[in-house]
């Protein structure tokens, strides 16, 4: 769905986007929609065919879209499933042809409209930023840092920002009637919000030291499996290791191998097999012991969930502070690209209300933004942080009772997803940020996870009968 905004556009407002990470490219092309001039700063130089850079770290490895983000992607972009078809990046089911070996062991295959495109973060990236340049609104500054903002002289209104060119090495002043923060995880804001005479958001920070090393590889010829994606999980308390298989564009698997608990995979490529062979299923080891790899293996560690708190805090006016900026996810749980989509919907959404006769954002905009973002960040933080917390060597708190509960509703939930596919299906729309993590609570699964409970009960009690009785007992 495109919003008809022509009536919002003046002849020279302008948007400034710090970033071109997924986030921010994302909310430039919501922007373009009203503003009559959106620039994105980038430090990094942008190449023009799909590779790594710099400012991307965690582009080596494995990413996913889910769903829900695969499917704001289409509505953004209309036509992108074509490209992404022509390009030669995989169309996998979610439901069918993802095998899945979690906390009990594989999950069924299931019917499932979860579909999606797979590719390597560096093409997704690349195929965004050619369509933004459809735009005639949308500009890229390159190689150019933002090393503060403009501001009114009460400090109450952004204006604009400071920018530093890194090639030519001078200094200018970009004026702007909203400045959107998608610089990611190494977001100068705090200090530049203290700088100002505001207080540093509060900022919550949950590390369950996780790392995870990634090997590309070229699918093998006349390769004979049911699937197209594959994850094995690690499992609490002494399984610390896991891995992932995503076909990609260019007919190549990114294969990735997490440890947590500070127990990090390997580095070097018989390490990296030595490791896949040691998983709870050898499934993925048995896929890539034969194929050939065709890159180093790259190693991640800033993993971290971190949320900064703006929606509690003081801010000025004309700011927003987005994705990674605003909240960054452990990604091992593919939640980062999905939820900067939303991030950019609930922006979408917040726009229309702000523009008034007298002034183009309208009083408030900003502390709105951030309210209904934290919002959005709710569910997907609640699933990475308590997942998280299974591990004791976790830092940053303690699961609560409610977090302790849902361990173990989840536990049996996950259980019996084992056995009933339509128990599973409900869980894979959860996971793919297609429903509320409440849809795990419907009447039919919670009478199920009763009754699977009280049927181990019963077992149980019959085994200890067994066990402690002198006396032949018939059951």
């Amino acid at each position: 769905m495109h919003l008809s905004t022509s009536q919002y556009k003046t002849k020279s407002h302008t948007a400034v986007v710090i970033g071109s990470s997924m986030a921010g490219l994302l909310n430039a092309r919501v922007l373009a929609d009203y503003f009559t001039q959106v620039i994105v700063v980038e430090r990094d130089a942008l190449p023009q065919q799909p590779q790594t850079r710099k400012g991307v770290p965690q582009a080596n490895h494995v990413h996913v879209l889910l769903t829900q983000g695969y499917r704001i992607l289409k509505q953004l972009f209309p036509g992108i499933d074509a490209e992404l078809s022509k390009a030669g990046a995989p169309k996998v089911n979610w439901g069918k042809e993802y095998a899945l070996f979690a906390y009990w062991g594989w999950h069924p295959r299931i019917e499932s409209d979860l579909i999606t495109h797979t590719s390597s973060r560096a093409f997704l990236e690349c195929l965004v930023r050619r369509r933004l340049s459809d735009f005639k609104n949308i500009k890229f500054r390159e190689k150019t840092q933002v090393r503060g903002l403009l501001t009114n002289s009460q400090n109450s209104q952004v204006t604009g920002v400071k920018l530093y060119d890194l090639d030519e090495y001078f200094e200018e002043e970009l004026v702007a009637d909203l400045v959107v923060d998608a610089s990611g995880r190494n977001s100068q804001m705090p200090n530049w919000l203290e700088s100002m005479g505001y207080q540093p958001p509060e900022k919550t920070e949950i590390n369950s030291f996780l790392g995870y090393s990634t090997c590309w590889f070229e699918c093998p010829e006349n390769l004979e499996v049911d699937w197209k994606a594959m994850a094995i999980f690690y499992k609490a308390s002494h399984n610390k290791h896991g891995g992932v298989i995503v076909p990609v564009e260019g007919n190549r698997w990114a294969v990735t191998l997490a440890g947590i608990a500070r127990d990090y995979p390997p580095s070097d490529n018989e390490g990296f097999l030595e490791c896949a062979r040691n998983l709870r299923d050898s499934a993925i080891y048995d896929a890539i012991k034969d194929a050939k790899p065709i890159s180093k293996v790259h190693s991640y560690r800033r993993t971290e969930n971190s949320w900064l708190h703006y929606e509690l805090a003081r801010l000025p006016e004309g700011l927003v502070i987005v994705g990674d900026a605003a909240c960054a996810f452990n990604p091992i749980y593919g939640q980062g690209m999905t939820t900067a989509a939303l991030g950019a919907l609930t922006l979408q959404k917040c726009l229309p209300s702000s523009f008034t006769n007298s002034q183009y954002i309208g009083k408030g905009f900003t502390k709105n933004y951030q309210k209904e973002l934290a919002k959005v960040l709710k569910a997907p933080w609640l699933m990475a942080t308590s997942d998280d917390f299974r591990w004791e060597t976790t830092e940053g708190g303690k699961p609560d009772k409610i977090t302790q509960f849902m361990h173990k509703y989840m536990d049996e939930v996950i259980i019996l997803a084992v056995h009933k596919p339509q128990v599973y299906k409900v869980f894979a729309e959860v996971m793919h940020m297609i429903k509320k993590p409440t849809a795990l609570f419907a009447p039919g699964i919670i009478f199920g996870v009763l009754k699977q409970m009280i049927k181990r009960k019963t077992n149980n009690n019959s085994q200890q009968i067994l066990t402690n009785s002198t006396e032949p007992v018939s059951l």
